[in-house]
């Protein structure tokens, strides 16, 4: 049965529904199972926030991409050799990734970094390494307490001059040398920052005006040459701004927001033009692909669109009459806080009253479910509900996160016991690809990998 929470959702949910093959499966099938697609773009603030305490997300995020791959993330592979070098951009050794399909210990650490809090994946980390150092007789000093990354650092180097131990356990040494690399991170050091200020947000938003919550921002906008290593970079801001709009929903238009918005447009034209050289990003964004194109005519035109596209994302709940907010507003004794879209729409799927789902639409595929639709107008009609059957599929359309897939997992096995659930999408989003495929993806020549 084919559910949609949206509108290019229930575009896709109708055509799957009506589609001859799907409807011959469903005459026939022994067992039946719910499919229900969800709109990404209902709550973008899920796929820019940093409310995820989970390694796999972080890892993702902050390593480079691995060349030809969507997901996948290069893993620096120096210390594991003789190399002496300091380059970053050192490529003479081929990187490591995270898909390790033929080594066991490595897919269940993998396992335990999307599933487990931070703190527990990097003792997950330790012990791997150490089973390995001993089951190769490599020289190990045990340590209790708290993992850093210079400990892990520590056992991988005993690896280094033993090639058989190296060839055994390659798979698990690219996971944690992915581990080290995103510990020692800067950008890992911004995620704490991003999550308190997401967090003041939501506390701010709930009291006071849109307005008034952009000329906070401001202050905080600073071109290149005023910018500490703490300080926010232009994307940074973007990632704000989408978790700001997103979370706000609708706004009430108006002289004063439009000042406030202009204010802020002036300082990120400012910002972004004040950049020695454009990160990749930008590039995209701005179409220019050197400091030197890049004029302010066309930093205003790029900037303009990024806030006509705010606009939308505010509005984008706005049909919706059960979902329409993300933001729990506080009270004297409750933070504000942020509620998942997707939550929420899980929790509806998993109520044991079973209420007639009010923004969770059946997509129905001939006479007979339409009939059904009709009659229960005037009389009790059981209309098909989502949490029907034992078996749930969750697609979101335009992306998903590490942490959002968890937090599904987590709430069915909870709410549900006995529903298996897979959740499927696009792609997994990490806060800057969700900036991207935003603010720099050309809609009408989708990108489609071929």
């Amino acid at each position: 049965e084919s559910f949609a929470v949206g509108t290019l959702s229930r575009v896709v949910a109708a055509e799957l529904a009506s589609y001859a093959p799907a409807r011959n499966r469903r005459r026939t099938a022994a067992n039946k199972a719910s499919v229900v697609f969800v709109d990404r773009t209902l709550d973008l603030a899920g796929a820019v926030g940093h409310h995820g305490d989970n390694l796999a997300e972080k890892i993702l995020s902050v390593l480079p991409k691995l060349p030809g791959h969507k997901t996948d993330v290069m893993v620096n592979m120096v210390e594991l050799t003789a190399l002496q070098t300091t380059d970053e951009t050192c490529s003479i050794i081929a990187p490591g990734c995270l898909a390790q399909p033929n080594d066991p210990a490595a897919k269940a650490l993998w396992e335990s970094f999307m599933n487990l809090k931070q703190k527990e994946a990097v003792m997950e980390a330790r012990r791997h390494l150490v089973e390995a150092a001993s089951r190769e007789n490599l020289p190990i000093k045990m340590s209790m307490g708290r993992v850093t990354p210079e400990q892990l650092s520590s056992y991988i180097q005993l690896f280094r001059n033993n090639l058989k131990a190296l060839e055994n356990h390659c798979g698990l040494l690219q996971l944690v040398l992915a581990t080290v690399q995103t510990l020692k991170h800067p950008q890992t050091s911004k995620w704490d920052n991003f999550l308190a200020f997401e967090r003041l947000l939501l506390q701010t938003i709930g009291e006071s005006e849109m307005p008034s919550v952009l000329n906070q921002l401001l202050p905080m906008i600073k071109s290149y040459n005023e910018r500490t290593k703490d300080d926010y970079t232009c994307e940074d801001f973007l990632v704000l701004l989408v978790y700001m709009y997103s979370v706000v929903g609708e706004i009430r238009s108006g002289k004063e927001l439009e000042a406030a918005e202009e204010e802020v447009k002036k300082a990120l034209v400012k910002a972004i033009c004040g950049e020695p050289e454009p990160s990749p990003l930008l590039q995209k964004i701005t179409g220019c692909d050197s400091s030197l194109n890049l004029t302010s005519q066309k930093a205003t035109d790029a900037v303009d669109d990024i806030f006509q596209s705010l606009r939308d994302i505010a509005r984008a709940r706005m049909h919706m009459k059960q979902f329409n907010s993300i933001h729990n507003a506080g009270s004297n004794t409750h933070q504000a806080s942020y509620k998942p879209l997707l939550k929420q729409v899980v929790e509806e799927i998993c109520n044991p009253d079973r209420p007639d789902p009010v923004d969770i639409e059946h997509m129905s595929s001939g006479l007979t479910d339409l009939l059904k639709t009709g009659f229960s107008m005037f009389m009790k009609v059981n209309r098909p509900h989502p949490g029907d059957h034992p078996f749930l599929i969750i697609f979101m359309v335009g992306g998903v996160t590490v942490s959002e897939v968890k937090m599904v997992k987590d709430l069915v096995a909870t709410r549900k016991p006995g529903t298996q659930v897979i959740v499927l999408s696009s792609e997994l989003l990490t806060p800057r690809s969700a900036i991207e495929l935003l603010f720099a993806t050309d809609r009408l020549q989708p990108d489609t990998d071929i």
